[in-house]
């Protein structure tokens, strides 16, 4: 009886461990990092999270920042830090994060800060933020819900460029600032040229600018001429132009945006897409990592509500805007406890990708509450 018990319960182990899910692939959970690999020799793969140091940024309460527009001090981490870019300077990596305070119409203003390492692992915090809200002409656009998640490249000058997300509380709209040291940032206003089916009141963010990653650090390249951007969080458009400030999106023939990439039905990426750090060229093509969204009435009922995941999607380095393979899983899902509890539940959503010292880092954002690092 024993032996028949045994024999049943290993039958429906084996069973559990090649559950299929409704497109008739393998379960995604059962599948590692190094797994997908295999399967995907263009992607960059495999990552592994570093649970030794992970999360490697928190909020700090005793941090302090005069804010100008409120006329009186804030501490301006103390809610939740979360979202960096990433960058290598002076053979330092360099975060730009967003933070946000607990105060105000939306209990949070959102400021960039700064912070910095030099194994990529262990970071010291600037005591104040780097980009925020001011008495400025893009006040109308950041206040108040502020200035949140930053993506850096640097042109071949050594100037940065970061498109950032300014929030007024009732549209995100994409913005461009520029700054030659990372510390003074001067602000450029809004990335998308209006008028491209796009207005001043458009809702859009996240821009993901195509670069050459030879230097460990992302190095804006022309393709045919032209910058390019991916960006958008629900689809993923894409954008070009030939300063970095100004953007231009792709339009179809009847001006619609021409969406590159969209959510696609019973899959982990079903609700929304939105990218991940400046997409990256190589041999193969370009290589986007992006962020996705989960819902279990249309999407993979494996992963919990609202899951965000990340994947990865492969482009023609000659025509940005035509897909060439897309991962059919996700490379990473929140299964820490940091990453599953948080301002926002259910959440790994990666920002900033450097080369350093022989490595890969991938910086993310875990629960919309803390900053975690994974290593390739």
């Amino acid at each position: 009886m024993k032996y028949i018990l045994l024999l049943f319960a290993t039958v429906i182990l084996l069973s559990c461990n090649n559950v299929k899910n409704k497109n008739g692939n393998i379960a995604d959970q059962n599948k590692d990092s190094s797994d997908i690999s295999k399967q995907y020799k263009w992607a960059l793969l495999p990552f592994t999270k570093a649970d030794e140091v992970n999360p490697i940024l928190l909020p700090d309460a005793n941090s302090k920042f005069y804010c100008p527009v409120r006329k009186t001090d804030v501490q301006w981490e103390e809610k939740d830090v979360f979202n960096p870019a990433a960058v290598v300077r002076h053979d330092t990596v360099f975060l730009l994060y967003r933070a946000e305070d607990k105060i105000g119409k939306f209990a949070g203003t959102s400021r960039i800060g700064l912070a910095w390492s030099t194994d990529g692992l262990h970071f010291t915090k600037h005591p104040t933020p780097v980009l925020f809200p001011d008495n400025d002409e893009q006040k109308k656009y950041e206040w108040e819900g502020g200035c949140e998640d930053p993506r850096i490249v640097e042109d071949e000058n050594g100037t940065y460029y970061m498109t950032y997300t300014a929030y007024d509380g009732d549209k995100a709209r994409l913005m461009i600032a520029s700054s030659k040291n990372l510390y003074h940032w001067t602000k450029h206003g809004l990335a998308l040229v209006p008028g491209y089916a796009t207005g001043n009141n458009t809702w859009c963010k996240s821009g993901s600018i195509v670069s050459s990653y030879e230097t460990g650090t992302a190095v804006a390249q022309k393709i045919n001429g032209w910058y390019w951007m991916y960006w958008g969080d629900t689809d993923i458009f894409i954008a070009r132009s030939i300063d970095l400030l100004r953007w231009m999106p792709v339009v179809g023939s009847v001006d619609f945006l021409i969406s590159v990439i969209e959510p696609r039905s019973k899959k982990f990426d079903s609700d929304l897409v939105e990218s991940g750090p400046p997409a990256m060229i190589t041999d193969s093509g370009i290589v986007l990592i992006y962020n996705s969204r989960n819902l279990n009435s249309k999407g993979d009922s494996l992963l919990s509500e609202g899951t965000y995941t990340a994947s990865q999607v492969l482009l023609d380095k000659n025509k940005p805007y035509h897909v060439l393979n897309r991962m059919e899983t996700y490379f990473m899902k929140p299964d820490k406890s940091f990453e599953i509890t948080g301002q926002v539940n259910q959440v790994c959503f990666v920002e900033g990708l450097v080369n350093y010292k022989h490595k890969w880092f991938l910086y993310y954002g875990t629960a919309d509450s803390k900053i975690a690092v994974a290593v390739k």
